[in-house]
């Protein structure tokens, strides 16, 4: 495959793959982080909630399938090659949790919005691709490697392989295990098993997160480059598209500019499929700055915590990372106090 294409070109088109299947979940199976949040503590609603967990049991099932099948070097990722730090992944949580009720979406939400003509989105992504750049290599670096060194990872780098060291079993058996058994809990709802459209959506979304996976692992085990073994992740990421699309001729395009365009062309195909595409634009300037700000702490929280909902609640969870649960706790209470902040906000005086 690689003598048709060009490495680069190969894991472009892999971000692009992967990011359009996001992008038309986002639009068509309303597959949402902030969305699943305020359905659960607002609605009475764990629709969307369940959605995620299936997504999640899936997708850990799936790449610890390819893992075990030697097809990708899982150690190798960005999750489990370096040392988690607790309080990073609970501080960098909370910050992007909140950040996200501020401006009613997720990096990855924020690009889905855009595709569907939404230009407040387009301020958020921009602030949050600057904050998440200032922060991981710009001014405030120093500040994050000073306060959050960064080391190796320890061993065993996760929990499949803690598990294990403990049992003897191998970390592909139990990261299957464990992912199908997430998979059949969220299907215990009644409710979700009836609702055969949004299973198949959180399915793709799984396949979306092991595509991702399955090339980079194939480029980096069979390619002659050095290319990292990644999958989907809107913090950093994003950033790297907009220098992408500044200095496009002075670099080439790698997975992660593929998968922030890949939603942004799948948003905007599903939107023309639901007939839900319309240009929006913020009137209010105290939405404005909530939005600016909401996104600067995303893009600062997703660094902080090495992922945002998408990068530490999908592609590390598939890896079954320390920092995953942690991370993903941390960002639904953070969203959960933004929103409650929201909410007594527009109550009236009594």
């Amino acid at each position: 495959m690689l003598e048709m294409i060009s490495e680069n070109s190969f894991v472009t088109l892999a971000g692009v793959f992967g990011g359009v299947l996001l992008g038309l979940a986002a639009r068509l199976g309303r597959f949402c982080t902030l969305g699943a949040i305020e359905d659960t503590l607002y609605g009475d609603d764990t629709l969307r909630l369940r959605m995620w967990f299936l997504a999640i049991g899936a997708a850990i099932a799936g790449t610890f399938a390819l893992s075990g099948a030697g097809l990708v070097p899982l150690e190798d990722s960005f999750y489990l090659s370096i040392a988690w730090m607790p309080l990073a992944s609970i501080s960098g949580g909370l910050m992007f949790g909140y950040g996200m009720a501020l401006t009613g979406s997720c990096g990855y939400g924020a690009l889905a919005r855009l595709g569907g003509g939404d230009m407040r989105a387009f301020v958020v992504v921009l602030v949050m691709g600057v904050s998440a750049y200032a922060v991981l290599a710009g001014p405030l670096a120093y500040l994050r490697i000073w306060v959050f060194p960064q080391g190796m990872a320890t061993t065993p780098p996760g929990l499949a392989h803690f598990l294990a060291a403990q049992t003897g079993l191998a970390p592909a058996t139990l990261g299957i295990t464990l992912g199908l058994a997430i998979a059949l809990a969220a299907l215990c709802s009644s409710g979700f098993r009836k609702s055969p459209a949004s299973a198949f959506w959180a399915l793709v979304v799984a396949g979306a997160i092991v595509s991702g996976w399955a090339a980079s692992g194939y480029i980096a085990q069979n390619g002659f480059g050095a290319f990292p073994v990644v999958s989907h992740s809107y913090s950093a990421p994003v950033g790297e598209a907009l220098l992408y699309a500044m200095t496009a001729s002075a670099g080439l395009p790698s997975f992660a500019v593929g998968s922030v365009g890949g939603v942004l062309l799948g948003a905007f195909a599903g939107s023309l499929i639901k007939g839900h595409f319309r240009w929006e634009a913020c009137e209010d300037p105290r939405e404005l700055r909530r939005q600016i700000l909401g996104a600067a702490l995303m893009g600062a929280g997703a660094v902080l915590a090495m992922g945002c909902t998408v990068g530490q609640g999908l592609s590390a969870f598939s890896t079954l990372s320390y920092s995953a649960p942690v991370t993903f706790t941390a960002v639904f209470a953070g969203a959960a106090f933004g929103l409650r902040q929201l909410i007594e906000g527009f109550q009236p005086a009594e």
